[in-house]
């Protein structure tokens, strides 16, 4: 099943998506809310409401299909990591690594996405992001993988020469990564994608990412150094996940994002406000958004010096 949060009339409402358009949820209903009573509960409810008349999609505004407590994003695609970094260290072979990301910084699927303040080197990643569907510590990957509600693509709209500044710092990335981040079209329920996982649970969907019309990359999310249901173990390791929270995959290999293809010494321009980028996954959809020009604001000042 397929749930999606959108406005419409004025309203902000939530739905399930089905070949005829969106059928509304109850009144008050959220997404969020959907995954915190579980998948059980929150497919029952789904196909009740599909009784409800439906809302053709092109007549409303796709947002983010919930508002996750948090969302925490990996990097486990070692084609991605070679490109950019031209190697891999062994350090990242040894654990899934993760940073959090902005929450309040989600944008829709079909929305425009302005270049951040300062940044003449704007980029984007293409990934897929699993939603955790109930609280956990310490979850072993059986009883993490019995904890992802559902999936959706994520757009993690990279600034690069601000996250190369906060980097040399040895720490970030920080405001080279939260000025946006789309999640959409809506949230596909696991049930819906398990024909797609292999033996060791790694779901062989296609990716693919398109500028202006023409394809950047392309790659499969069966490529990642470990499935889902790991990330969402590690991530509980120690402290707690909750229901809501997103994972990202991290970056696919393969052209998934402009410094990759950097990396590998292809000169193509960063993003430019009018450039519109897709990207399409099998089983979740397409989301297509647009840059454009940010605020102009005042130069950051830099920091004083000691003078003793």
């Amino acid at each position: 099943m397929r749930f999606a949060t959108y406005r419409h009339d004025g309203g902000t409402h939530a739905g399930v998506v089905a070949g005829d358009g969106l059928h509304p949820l109850p009144e008050g209903t959220t997404v969020l809310g959907l995954v915190r009573t579980g998948l059980p509960t929150a497919l029952a409810l789904g196909e009740h409401a599909l009784g409800a008349p439906a809302v053709p999609i092109e007549r409303v505004r796709l947002l983010p299909p919930l508002d996750p407590p948090t969302v925490r994003d990996f990097v486990t695609f070692e084609a991605h990591v070679e490109g950019i970094a031209g190697g891999v260290v062994p350090e990242w072979y040894e654990a899934p690594t993760f940073y959090f990301t902005n929450p309040y910084a989600l944008v829709g699927a079909h929305d425009d996405v302005p270049v951040p303040p300062g940044s003449r080197a704007f980029d984007f990643e293409l990934e897929v992001a699993a939603v955790v569907g109930r609280d956990g510590s310490s979850l072993t990957p059986a009883e993490a993988r019995d904890a992802i509600f559902g999936y959706t693509i994520l757009n993690d709209w990279s600034a690069r020469d601000l996250q190369r500044r906060e980097m040399k710092v040895n720490l970030g990335p920080a405001k080279g990564k939260d000025s946006a981040t789309t999640l959409g079209p809506w949230l596909v329920t696991a049930d819906e994608l398990a024909p797609f996982r292999d033996d060791e649970g790694f779901l062989s969907l296609e990716m693919r990412v398109s500028v202006n019309g023409t394809e950047v990359g392309r790659d499969s999310l069966a490529h990642m150094g470990w499935p889902f249901e790991d990330l969402v173990s590690y991530a509980s390791r120690g402290t707690w996940v909750r229901a809501g929270d997103v994972l990202g995959s991290g970056t696919c290999g393969n052209g998934g994002c402009l410094a990759e293809l950097w990396g590998r010494g292809r000169e193509v321009p960063p993003l430019a406000p009018g450039d519109v980028v897709e990207m399409t996954v099998d089983g979740l959809g397409t989301i297509r958004n647009t840059v454009v020009a940010g605020p102009d604001l005042p130069p950051v000042a830099p920091a004083r010096r000691r003078t003793s």
